[in-house]
Parts: C-alpha cells; structure tokens; sequence
C-alpha cells in the first residue's frame, strides 16, 4: 500500500509532528477507512508520554487515535458486512483471537489477545505496532468495524467509540434504571457522556462535580440536581439515597465519600483511573450491603448496540472541532480541563 501521512511522536518528550507510515497490506477479511474524524482521549495522552510505561510501555514512532470515523474506501475479497461508501467507526480494539471464552462472550477487550488501535503489537508483522486515528486511513478486520447512523454528526460520533461506549456498558450492566437515582461524579469527557445515557435510560440523573460553575452546563446536558461533592451539607444531605452512581474521576480522591451515597445494594461502577490505589473502607461497603466495581470500555457488540441507540434518540458528543494541526495545544489544554467535552479532530485537516 501507498504510505499515509498521519502525526506521530517519537518519543516521550517530543510533540507530535507531521509523519508518513507504512499501513499493512488488507487482508481478505480486511477493511481500509479514509478517516474523516478522530477524537482525542486522555489516553492519547498518556501514551504519547510513555505514563503507562509499568504497565503496557510505548513504542515509537506513535500515531494515536481510536475514537474514528470514517468511509470505507476498500474492502477484501472475503468481506461481507462493510462496503465502500460505508460510514463506519472504529474504537479502542483491532483484533483479537476470536476463540477465547472473553471473545466468545462478546467481551473483546478482555482478550488476551486484544490488540488495541495503537501501541499494541501488529501480528501482521508489517509495522513494530499497530498505528491509530491520527491518519489518513487504517486498514481493520472488518469485525471490528461498527456501522455509523446515518442521521448524526460524524465529528460528535467519533468520542462515543471510547467515551460513549465507557460509561454505557456499566450503565447498561448494572440493569434498569428508569426512575432510579443515578449518580454521575465529574463532568468531563466521560461524565457528560455518561449524564447523556442515563437521562435517555430515564433515571433521577444527579452530577457530582467540585466546580460550582459547571452547574448550568449539567443540567443543561440533563441533570435534574447537582451536589458540589466539597459542600459537607448538600452530601449528607443525599447520603444513602443513590441506587448507582459512575465514577469517572481519573486523579486521587476520597471514594468513601461517594460510598456513603449508596442506598441498600448500591453499587459504584469505576471507569476513571487514578494512578493511585484508593483506600476503601470495608464499613462502607459492609453497612448497606454496597458494592463497588470497575468498567472497560465494551466489546464490539456492545459498542453496536450503544451506537444504535445513539442513532434513535439523537446523541452525540459535545465536542470542539481542531484541525490536526492543533493538537499539541489541545494535548496542554487536556491537562487543564480545557474542554466542553471532546476534541475531535477535522481529519480533512492533514490533507492541507
């Protein structure tokens, strides 16, 4: 195949630059994309800078990216869920074994063989790594490429593939929650996504946030109430009355505090991860029979499913559009929360 060009980085310390990959030859099972958008995660973040180096280290030359929408341009011989034309998405996963009981189960990202769109070991051997959204095009197995709807907008479609997918599988794990009280604690690029979603599910949506300037915008998203999580009072006024609350706070903070929320058999679901172990009471969980659990994005299924119903009820993300040029600022402005609530990048941008 041609080269492509994409932004990369090649090292820990270095910004991302203007760079030309190699993407692998497609396969017959395989589907090459011309990506029109590509939203920006934390985790872009963290793995151009190497944070997660204990746990999954980065290999560069980097190209980031896995919240992608695009056209399908070219399809193998052997295809047949995708043709050219297609609006289709990609999200964290490229791969897996198909075999194990996690793909079995529909729960990809549990493989032990998952290849993630980045940073993740190509067993095609045509590159060290897999390369991400931050391109012109990616060549994907075509079971891991989802169907876009047609009646939304392609920029807001692209952070559902992380961020949408992220806080809908444990909504959608933990079961009904029309008429229950659901909190939300942070109102990023998850939290907003996950105000959306239970206020579609028909839950009593409360936002927990330290920012008292972030009220307008919760409700506006469609929160009924809002706690400032530092005023004493208004916590303990809620104290035992949430049925579920999602927690998508990513730094060190008091999870006791959220645990106190919980009604009898409560539960609160993690899908922020602070780089810190958080000291849980075991009184907290033991008087009210709570629990508390973690979520990693979905499997492919799932992620059709949450786009679908995405489709019927008219949500996307809230997003600010950039042109690839702007992405180191953009990687600055993350680390200050400087955001309402995705990036997504103009991918019509690295043609110019």
């Amino acid at each position: 195949m041609d080269n492509t060009k994409a932004y990369a980085a090649n090292s820990a310390t270095s910004p991302l630059v203007a760079a030309t990959i190699a993407p692998r030859e497609p396969t017959p099972h395989d589907v090459q994309i011309d990506i029109l958008f590509c939203g920006v995660c934390h985790s872009d973040l963290h793995t151009v800078r190497d944070e997660w180096s204990s746990v999954m280290p980065t290999v560069y030359p980097c190209v980031p990216g896995h919240e992608i929408v695009g056209r399908v341009i070219r399809v193998g011989s052997a295809v047949t869920s995708h043709q050219p034309g297609d609006m289709v998405g990609v999200g964290c996963l490229v791969d897996s074994d198909h075999v194990c009981p996690s793909c079995q189960a529909h729960v990809e990202q549990f493989c032990p063989e998952a290849a993630f769109t980045y940073n993740s070991p190509d067993k095609h051997q045509t590159a060290p790594v897999t390369y991400g959204g931050y391109s012109e095009s990616i060549v994907v197995d075509e079971r891991f490429v989802l169907r876009v709807p047609s009646n939304l907008d392609l920029a807001g479609v692209a952070p559902l593939l992380c961020a949408g997918i992220t806080t809908w599988s444990p909504i959608r794990r933990w079961g009904d929650i029309k008429g229950k009280k659901v909190g939300v604690v942070g109102l990023g690029g998850l939290g907003h996504m996950g105000v959306k979603f239970a206020k579609a599910f028909g839950a009593r949506v409360v936002v927990f946030t330290t920012s008292p300037g972030k009220k307008d915008d919760a409700l506006r998203l469609g929160a009924d109430e809002v706690i400032i999580s530092t005023d004493s009072g208004q916590m303990k006024q809620h104290a035992g009355s949430f049925d579920f609350i999602l927690n998508t706070i990513a730094a060190e903070h008091d999870i006791n505090a959220y645990i106190q929320m919980l009604g009898l058999d409560g539960n609160i679901t993690l899908v922020g991860a602070p780089d810190k172990p958080l000291p849980v009471s075991a009184f907290a969980l033991l008087v009210g029979r709570k629990s508390l659990s973690g979520s990693l994005i979905g499997g492919i299924k799932e992620t059709q499913e949450m786009l679908d119903f995405c489709g019927e009820h008219n949500i996307t993300a809230d997003v600010e559009i950039i042109p690839i040029q702007q992405i180191n600022e953009a990687y600055e402005r993350l680390l200050k929360s400087d955001v309402k609530y995705r990036f997504s990048i103009d991918m019509a941008s690295l043609k110019r």
